[in-house]
């Protein structure tokens, strides 16, 4: 065995410049391919089952919370919830492929214009960080978001990502999913909501850790607010249309 690894290590002292970036680039090539395939695979089977856990769960239970991440199908959680986070994150759930990049023109117009730079981000493209990757915003993760994102606009119906994207946001205090945040928040399953609770919950979706539901800041309040006027145009406009019962 010995003299075959010496033999082997041999070899590869042998090879010229080439040869070992040759060998380099055919290693590269396969861990890309097995990344690409594996990815498709991975959604494959979260598009019928369960994910049993994000990353982010994994961290904060890592940092010693216990997590709560009850599943319930998207028939179980209120209509009034839906139409305010679509309201609240993404008006053009149902129109884009994943990535809007109308959202984005007009997020950097408004820097341009000496605005704060505000999040371009879809409900497509939080569900694919939400579940397949981890946090920070590296080029690395952003860049295996965009390709998620595909990937789950191609391979998943519009009520799943929503399913999804509703059972893994994060909700402060180790609460996962709406079922859990609504049972801990409200004391009542997601499926009961009313439209000012859908709102609330939707309204610290961005920073669950600093706004609160229980009970809302001044900052919380006027987004709800806002928020309830909007739900009443995602309904009116048929912004939910792609997920509605």
């Amino acid at each position: 065995m010995a003299k075959s690894k010496k033999k082997k290590n041999r070899k590869w002292q042998d090879l010229g410049p080439l040869d070992r970036l040759t060998l380099i680039f055919r290693g590269l090539a396969w861990g890309v391919a097995f990344l690409f395939v594996g990815s498709i695979v991975w959604a494959g089977v979260y598009r019928f089952s369960e994910p049993p856990g994000t990353l982010l769960m994994l961290e904060r239970k890592l940092a010693g919370e216990v997590i709560v991440h009850p599943w319930v199908g998207l028939d179980d959680i209120s209509p009034h919830l839906v139409a305010a986070v679509i309201a609240a994150e993404d008006t053009r759930f149902c129109v884009h492929n994943g990535i809007d990049f109308d959202a984005i023109d007009d997020a950097m117009t408004e820097a341009e214009n000496g605005k704060r730079l505000r999040g371009a981000s879809t409900i497509s493209q939080q569900t694919a960080k939400n579940a397949f990757l981890w946090g920070g915003r590296s080029w690395l993760r952003k860049g295996g978001e965009a390709w998620m994102t595909m990937v789950i606009e191609t391979l998943w119906p519009k009520r799943r990502i929503m399913e999804v994207y509703l059972n893994v946001a994060e909700w402060g205090d180790g609460l996962f999913g709406a079922e859990a945040a609504s049972r801990k928040r409200f004391g009542k399953s997601a499926k009961n909501l009313t439209p000012q609770e859908a709102a609330l919950l939707a309204a610290v979706l961005p920073n669950p850790h600093k706004w609160r539901v229980d009970p809302p800041g001044p900052y919380v309040r006027k987004r709800t607010r806002t928020l309830r006027g909007r739900m009443g145009q995602v309904k009116r406009d048929g912004l939910d249309a792609c997920v509605a019962r």
